[in-house]
This record gives C-alpha cells, sequence and structure tokens, in this order.
C-alpha cells in the first residue's frame, strides 16, 4: 500500500535489526545509514527526558550531510525503573540483576523517535507499562545463556522466550517494547 510518503527519502539511523524489520513490515521504502554516536546524557534527565535526549543527539550527528529531501529517523529506548534508567547491560551479571530486579514488579519502556529534516526536527515518544510475573533464577539463567540479550535496553525482549513465559501484563504498544511505536511513526509519516 505504502512505499514512500511526499518528497522525502526516509534514512532510517539504526543498526537495530528489529526497528528495521518493522519499516520493512510496515512496507516503507527506507535506507539505513549509521553514525557512531556516543549514548551519554546528563545526569538530571529523567525517564522520557532522557529518550528524546538520546534520540535528538543521533540525529543532530547528521546536521551537515543531510539534503533536503532526506528525512532522518533516529530512536532510543529506555527501561525505566524505581526512579532509574535501565539501559543495555553491560555484562551477564548486569543483566542478570536488572531481570531479578524487575521479577514481580512493573516497569516503563520509553521510546523516542527524531524526524529530522534540513530545517526542522520533530520528536514523539511512547511509554509502555510492563509487568513480569515472578522470574525464577533458573528461569533468568536460562533466558540469558540462550537468548543473550546484551544489546537490548532492560536486559530482554519481549518477544523472545522471556516475553512468553515471563510477562504477566502491558498496558500501551507492544512494538514500542520491542523498540518502535510503529502506529506512531507511520501515522507521522502519514500527515507529512
Amino acid at each position: 500500500m505504502v512505499k514512500n510518503f511526499g518528497r522525502y527519502k526516509l534514512i532510517l539511523a539504526s543498526g537495530s535489526p528489529r526497528r528495521q524489520q518493522f519499516f520493512k513490515d510496515l512496507d516503507i521504502d527506507f535506507e539505513v545509514r549509521l553514525k557512531d554516536i556516543e549514548e551519554i546524557y546528563p545526569d538530571h534527565l529523567q525517564g522520557v527526558e532522557i529518550t528524546n535526549y538520546l534520540a535528538e543527539l543521533k540525529a543532530r550527528a547528521f546536521e551537515s550531510d543531510i539534503s533536503e529531501n532526506e528525512l532522518i529517523i533516529t530512536s532510543d529506548t529506555i527501561v525505566w525503573f524505581e526512579n532509574k534508567a535501565l539501559g543495555k547491560p553491560k555484562d551477564y551479571d548486569e543483566a542478570f540483576d536488572m531481570l531479578q530486579s524487575m521479577s514481580g514488579k512493573t516497569h516503563e519502556v520509553i521510546t523516542s523517535v527524531c524526524f529530522k529534516r534540513k530545517q526542522q526536527t520533530e520528536t514523539l515518544f511512547d511509554v509502555t507499562r510492563v509487568t513480569f510475573n515472578t522470574l525464577s533464577e533458573a528461569s533468568i539463567h536460562y533466558y540469558l545463556k540462550n537468548y543473550k540479550p546484551f544489546d537490548k535496553a532492560g536486559a530482554y525482549g519481549i518477544q523472545e522466550w522471556i516475553g512468553l513465559i515471563g510477562i504477566n501484563k502491558i498496558d500501551g504498544s507492544y512494538t514500542n517494547v520491542v523498540g518502535l511505536p510503529t502506529d506512531k511513526v507511520f501515522h507521522y509519516l502519514s500527515h507529512l
């Protein structure tokens, strides 16, 4: 149905295979263009301020080489739990600690998406509340050893085994938890 949006060539600035697959599944023509960005944010930022800041930081990296007909799309996802951001775990032990701390509790998954054109930058975000069942140590070890979710915020992917056995409830967008609020992104692009 949809291949492109207006006069813009869409540039997805994300190495995430999940985000790239969403764009394919939405039947959108896009190109992947990557830049190495150090994802550091000021300590005082909270929740959505963090993801907005990082998505916009990633977009700014393209400022000097974006053409008039290009739209750069960047995004960032964090797990927000007990007033702190859980990003990608540094190692197995940190991943284990993250999952164990969220066991039986509710956290938020926040994703911000930044749309950058030559003269304009707009950012949207989505928040989904996710409640885990109580996770046994054995199930956490099984998941980490077999799925190695070290490239995922909060050390888990809802679309993987842990999501099938460990998630009791989600309130909000499922695709947002995977890494992109596809409904909001599609709506934005449709109204360009």
